[in-house]
């Protein structure tokens, strides 16, 4: 069994829920308190023991590519203003893990990004995290999922209950739960499947943990929902072909895409930050004070 040492993080959305605000800024780097969006999802990929990361980017998203590379300009104005503490902490982004880049040229969807990182990931299981997703968890949830891997051999999705009336957002699994914990065999999967059409809660959030045998059925999935290439559909065709699973992670998932998700997670990284935890909690009581007078 081959070990999880590389992971797709495709960043070339052109984040329409968020705009204005990602008219110029990549919706990646828009940030949750001290950090951008993007550096959450990469310290999850470095703390789950990834050895490299492929962004599959697209025209405009340099800043992501810069926020990880060492700036000497800067890294010498903090020297000479003698902010050493600021510099380890930039020193330590530039070092955090090997990040290479390939571009999706034209906006075909998940299934299309993923598969332009082929030729980089090569023949080997690969982690795949969505940059809308973040999790708060104590074990990350993408160290969950490889775990789960080194017992099952096979690839996973992470998925999270959600409401029935919500399903139709989503990717939705139905299986049959297996002698592993919070963990399903895959039977079928749907793309935001229509009201009453499917009995599950099952929603599958952004990471995948894959055989590369998804590349090739990537290669041959027609556009679908959207008319785009959808993950899905290729994941689907692939639990035909051999096992695949279902992981109820343990931890909370917010969608950083959405203005309310965002919101929501901003909320719950502040109060739970070491130095402005404390202080952000207190501003909370008072304004719900405030709004319950």
């Amino acid at each position: 069994m081959k070990p999880i040492r590389k992971a797709v993080i495709p960043v070339a959305g052109l984040g329409t829920r968020f705009l204005p605000a990602t008219k110029a800024i990549p919706k990646e780097m828009l940030t949750i308190v001290d950090r951008p969006t993007i550096q959450y999802i990469v310290e999850e990929a470095v703390a789950s023991g990834i050895e490299e990361i492929i962004l599959v980017t697209s025209a405009g998203k340099s800043a992501i590519e810069n926020h990880f590379d060492y700036d000497f300009q800067l890294d010498t104005i903090l020297k000479d203003r003698k902010k050493d503490q600021l510099r380890e902490e930039l020193s330590n982004i530039s070092n955090l893990i090997d990040i290479i880049s390939v571009r999706q040229k034209e906006p075909l969807g998940l299934g299309h990004a993923i598969w332009m990182a082929r030729n980089v990931v090569g023949d080997e299981p690969f982690m795949v995290l969505l940059g809308d997703d973040l999790v708060m968890s104590k074990v990350a949830c993408c160290k969950q999922m490889i775990q789960l891997y080194e017992e099952v051999g096979e690839s996973i999705v992470a998925v999270q209950r959600v409401p029935m009336d919500q399903t139709h957002q989503y990717g939705i699994v139905e299986g049959v739960a297996v002698e592993q914990e919070r963990t399903y065999k895959v039977d079928r999967m749907v793309e935001k499947p229509a009201p009453g059409t499917c009995n599950s809660d099952m929603a599958i959030i952004g990471r995948y943990l894959l055989m590369p045998e998804i590349f090739e059925l990537l290669e041959r999935t027609t556009p679908g929902h959207g008319g785009e290439i959808q993950l899905t559909d290729a994941l689907l065709a692939l639990s035909n072909k051999r096992a695949m699973y279902a992981y109820e992670f343990n931890g909370k998932r917010y969608d950083a895409g959405d203005k309310l998700g965002y919101l929501k997670a901003i909320v719950d990284f502040a109060v739970s930050h070491n130095s402005l935890g404390k202080p952000f909690q207190a501003y909370l009581r008072k304004v719900c004070t405030e709004l319950g007078q």
